[in-house]
C-alpha cells in the first residue's frame, strides 16, 4: 500500500516537472521572440537615425534654397499667393490627370499617323520632283512678272469693273472657244497672213482688175458674207452710256 502511494507521488512529481519544463520552454520561446522584436526595432531605429542624419543636411540645404528663392520672388509674389496656387494645383489634380491622359492619347495617335505622314511626304516629294522636271517651278517667276504687269496696269476700279462684268466676259469667251468659231478664226488668220504676205506689186488695184476679181465666185461669196456681217452690225444697239459719263 505504501509502495503504491510512493509511485503515485513520483508520477505526480514527474508530471509537474514536465509541465513546468513545457512552460519554461514556452517562456523561452516568447523571450526569444521578444528579443528578436527588440533587436529588429533597435535596427530600424538605427536605420531611421542614420537616414535622418543623412537627410537633415539635405533638408536644411533645401530649406535654405527655398528661402533664397522666395526672397528673390518676394517683390513679385506673396506667400499667400503661392499657397493659393498650390491649393489650386491640389484641387485640380484630376484635371491634370485627364490632360495627361489626353497627351498619352495624342502620343498614340501621333505614333499611328507617323507612317501615314511619312508615306504622304514621300508622295508629295515625288510629285514636286515631277513638277520640277516638267518646268512648273521655272514658270513661277514669269507668272509673277505677269502679275506685276497686271497690278501696274490696272487699278482697283478696273478690277472692280472686271468683277462686275466677269460673267459676261466668261460667256463671251465660252462662245468664242466653240470648235466652229475657233476653226473660223484659224482659217481667217491663215487667210489674213497669206494676203498680207502678198507683195503690193502683185495686186491689181485698177478698176478693171477689181471688176475682174468680182467674177470669182469665192470673191463674190466673201463680199456677200462681209455685207451680211455689216448688216448684222448695223442691227446691234449701241451700249447705254454709263452713269459717270452723263451730265448732271
Amino acid at each position: 500500500m505504501a509502495e503504491n502511494t510512493t509511485l503515485s507521488t513520483q508520477n505526480d512529481v514527474q508530471a509537474q516537472l514536465q509541465a513546468l519544463n513545457a512552460k519554461l520552454d514556452a517562456l523561452a520561446d516568447q523571450v526569444a521572440v521578444l528579443t528578436d522584436y527588440v533587436l529588429e526595432q533597435r535596427q530600424r531605429q538605427q536605420e531611421w537615425d542614420e537616414l535622418k542624419a543623412d537627410l537633415t543636411p539635405i533638408a536644411m540645404e533645401m530649406m535654405e534654397a527655398t528661402v533664397e528663392e522666395l526672397e528673390e520672388v518676394e517683390p513679385y509674389v506673396r506667400l499667400e499667393e503661392i499657397l493659393f496656387f498650390l491649393k489650386r494645383l491640389a484641387t485640380n489634380l484630376h484635371n491634370f490627370e485627364a490632360m495627361l491622359d489626353q497627351l498619352e492619347s495624342m502620343n498614340d495617335l501621333v505614333q499611328d499617323l507617323t507612317p501615314v505622314a511619312n508615306d504622304a511626304f514621300l508622295v508629295a516629294m515625288d510629285q514636286l520632283q515631277e513638277l520640277e522636271q516638267k518646268g512648273y517651278f521655272a514658270l513661277i517667276p514669269e507668272a509673277k512678272y505677269i502679275m506685276d504687269n497686271v497690278v501696274d496696269a490696272f487699278g482697283p476700279e478696273d478690277v472692280r469693273a472686271l468683277g462686275d462684268n466677269i460673267v459676261l466676259i466668261l460667256s463671251t469667251v465660252r462662245s468664242m472657244t466653240q470648235p466652229e468659231i475657233m476653226t473660223l478664226v484659224q482659217q481667217l488668220t491663215e487667210s489674213t497672213q497669206e494676203a498680207v504676205r502678198t507683195p503690193d506689186e502683185e495686186l491689181d488695184t485698177s478698176y478693171l482688175g477689181l471688176l475682174r476679181q468680182l467674177r470669182d465666185p469665192q470673191m463674190r461669196l466673201g463680199l456677200a458674207r462681209t455685207l451680211q456681217l455689216l448688216r448684222a452690225m448695223g442691227r446691234i444697239a449701241p451700249p447705254a452710256p454709263s452713269g459717270n459719263g452723263q451730265e448732271a
